[in-house]
């Protein structure tokens, strides 16, 4: 497994990019969102990493960060989506909106994406609907004995806890979840705490 790949970005354009490392070029299939978030040629890089292997060859793909490369290979793993099919969905929408998108089942969104069309849409939200929300970690909420449940909402550790989970798993840090879900109001179910952090998540792009 190439885990990433860390050197000297020696050339990027749409939807590919080539990192250096000891000499070696390494070329990436990417998003959009990735390669903006690159710098000028010459620049030190990192990408996380996904090695594709088919029968017809090998494809490295890579991402500016560990959210957008979880997402990736969420999308991946649902029936008739490729890694191309899901580069492009996260060249349209940062991951932030792609989770929300998901999370309140709105296929349609899905449908602007080059290729995607209505059916293919509906069975991204079926599939991965259940994945960002609690019932994709077996249902285990966060530890309160370590104050992973953020401040005023024990009243509902459960919901809490598994929201969470949640963004843990889609690559956010317990620090920047806990903060956000101390914003939110704590009567508020799992998948409504969802939605709301990831909304607010998305306005700060």
């Amino acid at each position: 497994m190439i885990y990433s790949v860390r050197g000297k970005l020696v050339h990027k354009e749409t939807g590919f990019a080539v990192v250096e490392c000891n000499g070696v070029g390494y070329g990436c299939r990417t998003s959009y969102n990735t390669v903006m978030k690159l710098g000028d040629t010459g620049s030190e890089v990192m990408l996380y990493t996904h090695l594709a292997v088919r029968e017809d060859g090998v494809e490295l793909f890579g991402f500016a960060d560990m959210q957008e490369l979880n997402c990736f290979r969420l999308l991946i793993s649902v029936s008739g989506v490729g890694p191309k099919a899901a580069t492009a969905i996260l060249s349209d929408m940062n991951t932030e909106q792609f989770a929300f998108t998901v999370a309140s089942g709105d296929s349609k969104t899905l449908t602007r994406t080059k290729g995607i069309g209505t059916k293919t849409a509906q069975r991204i939200v079926l599939e991965l609907k259940d994945k960002i929300s609690s019932d994709a970690f077996g249902g285990t909420a966060a530890d309160t004995s370590t104050g992973a449940i953020p401040s005023g909402m024990a009243g509902t550790p459960s919901a809490a806890g598994e929201a969470m989970e949640a963004l843990m798993v889609l690559g956010y840090s317990q620090g920047e979840a806990a903060a956000v879900l101390r914003r939110l109001d704590p009567s508020l179910g799992t998948q409504e705490l969802i939605k709301e952090a990831l909304r607010i998540m998305a306005s700060h792009e």
